[in-house]
């Protein structure tokens, strides 16, 4: 197994030498280079984003499969479905996270963000993603679904281990922990969702998604699993993102100079942190039939990991990959949040938490301190993720 605290090497040489590379003598593949990640996206009647299973690094170093659902099975919604299906349920989840009811959130994400700072000082020193990074997330998830602030905790925990189902790299106990984890998360949705249909005044994506169950659009296993996805995988995005992007900034301080000196440059500057530190590593697809990809043949039932966080970084579609450029002429053309129709549904909320929280901390410090030499990665096949974050803030306030 690669470096997964410095991947980036690693990436480098695929994209050189092996940008389809099979994982030893599994049935994985890795895809390194942007444009063959491009192709995939566009042919998704070759690759399919049903997830039918996910990569286990063993002891000994193999890789096997850990089975998930077969292709075509009703567990596959909206991130995992394919057309038309995948269309429908992003038609019926859009207008929850419509620009204009995610941008009404900024108000509520000043007011967490005012909580968790003020919680999470000690000494002009604070854990930036045990005090912020982790808790706002869940908290605007939380408020947008329309579930109580009161189960915060157990939501984070119950999402974090949904996730590390997929990391690739658990122990037997963790994996047990995990699986207790998503049963969890399971019972509390589905009880949220049997409340909340046939009730008027359910609110928020909660609320829309049940009167879908009502009116018989969606099937309520359907349901329930969109629900899921919306509270784990939007959760996560953005827990890396807010780390990622102060950690990025305390080893650049000529870029914490300009920020300062001009808050237009957030937005610009969390688009280099997402796609120099995007917060999914990769996503899989299934191999549907017998075909290639870059001249490397693929068989049928086998999977490839798309791997973003080399993708945003090749030199072939990238000027200097390696810089922070907050000057580029299309900020968003990484894909840190995927691309195409497939684009990550929670995109403008965590681009909104983002900004908001960089300028909060900005605006509260007059310098930062950032503890960037030894980052405490997420051991995961799946996300980048840091564990935790020291910084030491001048002149918070």
């Amino acid at each position: 197994m690669h470096d997964l605290d410095d991947p980036y090497p690693y990436y480098d040489s695929l994209r050189e030498d092996r940008p389809v590379a099979r994982v030893g003598d599994s049935s994985f593949y890795l895809v390194a280079s942007r444009d063959l990640i491009a192709e995939v996206l566009r042919r998704p009647a070759d690759f399919s984003s049903n997830l039918t299973a996910t990569m286990v690094w063993n002891d000994d170093g193999t890789v096997s499969e850990f089975p998930i659902a077969q292709q075509g099975s009703p567990l596959h919604v909206l991130a995992t479905a394919d057309d038309p299906l995948h269309r429908r349920h992003r038609a019926m989840i859009m207008p929850s996270l419509a620009p204009t009811r995610v941008q009404e959130l900024e108000p509520f994400i000043v007011r967490t963000l005012e909580r968790l700072w003020d919680a999470g000082r000690v000494d002009d020193r604070i854990d930036w993603v045990a005090a912020v990074a982790q808790p706002l997330p869940m908290a605007a998830v939380a408020e947008i679904v329309g579930f109580p602030t009161c189960d915060l905790d157990d939501l984070r925990r119950w999402s974090f281990g949904s996730t590390v189902l997929l990391d690739g790299v658990v122990t037997a106990a963790e994996l047990d922990d995990a699986t207790l984890a998503v049963g969890e998360l399971t019972a509390y949705l589905g009880s949220a969702l049997a409340d909340a249909v046939g009730a008027s005044d359910a609110a928020g994506a909660l609320g829309d998604i049940a009167r879908l169950v009502d009116d018989g659009e969606l099937d309520r296993d359907a349901a329930l699993t969109i629900l899921i996805q919306l509270i784990a995988a939007g959760a996560e995005s953005t827990v890396s993102l807010l780390g990622n992007a102060v950690w990025l900034l305390g080893g650049h301080p000529d870029v914490e100079h300009r920020l300062r000196a001009d808050r237009d440059l957030v937005s610009p500057f969390v688009e280099e942190a997402l796609r120099l530190e995007s917060p999914f590593r990769g996503h899989y697809r299934h191999v549907v039939a017998d075909t290639d990809l870059g001249g490397t043949e693929l068989p049928a039932g086998s999977h490839l990991y798309l791997l973003w966080g080399s993708a945003n970084r090749d030199h072939d579609a990238v000027d200097n990959p390696v810089a922070i450029d907050l000057d580029r002429p299309k900020p968003r053309a990484h894909m840190a949040f995927g691309k195409g129709l497939h684009l990550c549904v929670g995109a403008a909320l965590a681009r909104l938490q983002a900004v908001t929280a960089l300028g909060f901390l900005l605006d509260h410090t007059s310098a930062l301190d950032v503890a960037v030499d030894d980052p405490q990665w997420e051991h995961s096949v799946l996300v980048r993720r840091l564990r935790s974050l020291d910084v030491r803030l001048t002149g918070s306030s």
